[in-house]
């Protein structure tokens, strides 16, 4: 006899990490020496501007060139080899910090970093992306004019200087940074 049982509610991401996924070097796409390099930072914040102090970031971007990274072994490590991706976490304070470099696109759509976040609390990671503040076809870009006019500054970088992009994520609230849904978050570097 086949017992019926009821749909249990999903686990929340975290907090776990840790333990196990954040590793050394996971921050540097390339070492904090390489001649191009650009500190991508900011904090992850709840709805009441509060700080998560144990949240975990993963980025993907195209190189330098508008080539997305397509070998395997992005969590090698070598201080030379741009990887493409990127895994950290938040400091005590909620802070992150990548290096890395500035993608560019070879077509005309402006360069973009996608960002998953992992968080105690959420359900499912979330996604969402990061453009280049000066990039000239901000304008134009199909998906950023699909947002809101009043939203699409949450996912625009601010640059702190020439080397430092700036990026806060905010969970909830009035700030809310604009996330993708699931379903429609493939995250595709060459489209």
């Amino acid at each position: 006899m086949t017992r019926e049982r009821a749909a249990t509610p999903g686990q929340t991401v975290g907090p776990f990490f840790g333990y196990a996924l954040p590793y050394p070097g996971g921050e540097l796409l390339v070492p904090k020496h390489h001649p191009n390099a650009v500190r991508l930072h900011g904090f992850v914040l709840d709805g009441d501007f509060e700080p998560v102090p144990d949240a975990l970031l993963e980025i993907w971007q195209a190189d330098a060139d508008g080539r997305p990274v397509q070998r395997p072994g992005s969590l090698s490590r070598d201080g030379y080899t741009f990887t493409g991706w990127g895994r950290t976490g938040t400091d005590s304070v909620g802070h992150y910090s990548f290096t890395t470099l500035e993608p560019a696109r070879a077509d005309e759509a402006p360069p973009f970093i996608a960002l998953t976040v992992f968080a105690r609390g959420l359900m499912h990671r979330l996604f969402t992306r990061i453009y280049l503040p000066d990039s000239p076809s901000l304008s134009t870009d199909p998906f950023l004019q699909s947002v809101d006019a009043d939203r699409r500054s949450t996912l625009i970088a601010a640059r702190d200087d020439v080397a430092s992009l700036r990026f806060d994520v905010h969970l909830q609230g009035t700030q809310e940074t604009v996330f993708l849904s699931f379903s429609s978050a493939v995250v595709n570097l060459q489209q």
